[in-house]
């Protein structure tokens, strides 16, 4: 992986890292290239269960880098934002398996859109979240779609309307941040709650649970229900299913392997 965004594997953990720390991580056209092709190695790579995304340095990411501003959204034939160019965690790429965003700093703009894309957040009592769009003149796209469905629409106003930066337990009340910890244990913190999905849970059935829950928000009640019944035959088919009770059988804890 290309020097702006590290990709590394410890077991099951993978860890994407912003690394323009000289840029507080801001995007620009590199940085969107190598974030996008991180996500495709970690959507790809079959021993990758858990994806923990950071920022190195005091930023998690500032937004897009306003000295490379067309090139912050990518260089495909499509706009950014279009679904023809579902490349990236904020554009929509489907990616199942859980990913926990560890905020290390700034979470500003594109930072924070990537934020509201993972499932389980953890924020650094220094971290700090915003999206001053409305401040520039621009409307925020992303955020406003994301941001009424994940907190609630006066929460999401607050962020989206004033353009004002929140502190982590600002965020952690609108119901944004899991839990707050001292900075200096984030990334501790991260791993242990990472390596409790691994541990505790069936790694196919976390991720068809993902798929229920982001898939049945766009379905009817009923719908959703039945495809989350459809989901649940072919989860209760996989091999881990069979470990699983095959080991409860005997009083064991089953050994999960994604199959």
């Amino acid at each position: 992986m290309a020097g702006t965004v590290l990709y590394e594997r410890d077991g099951h953990i993978a860890t994407i890292t912003y690394n323009r720390p000289e840029a507080l991580n801001a995007i620009n056209g590199e940085l969107r290239r190598d974030l996008n092709a991180a996500w495709e190695q970690f959507r790809t790579d079959d021993e990758a269960w858990v994806g923990i995304v950071t920022g190195a340095g005091r930023a998690f990411c500032a937004g897009a880098d306003l000295k490379d501003p067309g090139s912050s959204v990518g260089n495909d034939e499509h706009s950014f934002w279009e679904v023809p160019s579902l490349t990236s965690l904020e554009s929509g790429k489907e990616i199942w398996k859980p990913v926990i965003a560890a905020v290390n700093g700034y979470a500003i703009g594109f930072g924070l859109t990537l934020v509201a894309s993972c499932d389980l957040i953890l924020a650094s009592d220094r971290a700090q979240f915003g999206f001053p769009e409305v401040q520039l003149g621009v409307p925020t796209v992303q955020g406003a779609v994301r941001m009424p469905r994940l907190i609630g629409w006066q929460g999401a106003m607050e962020l989206l309307l004033l353009g004002d930066r929140i502190d982590a337990e600002r965020a952690k009340e609108l119901g944004l941040v899991m839990r707050v910890v001292p900075h200096d244990e984030l990334m501790d913190e991260a791993r242990a709650l990472a390596e409790r999905l691994i541990d505790n849970c069936g790694p196919l059935a976390v991720r068809a649970t993902k798929e229920i829950a982001r898939r049945g928000m766009d379905l009817p009640l009923v719908d959703a229900i039945r495809f989350g019944e459809t989901m649940r035959k072919v989860a209760g088919a996989t091999e881990d299913a069979a470990a699983f009770r095959e080991a409860a059988a005997k009083g064991e804890r089953p050994v999960w392997r994604a199959r």
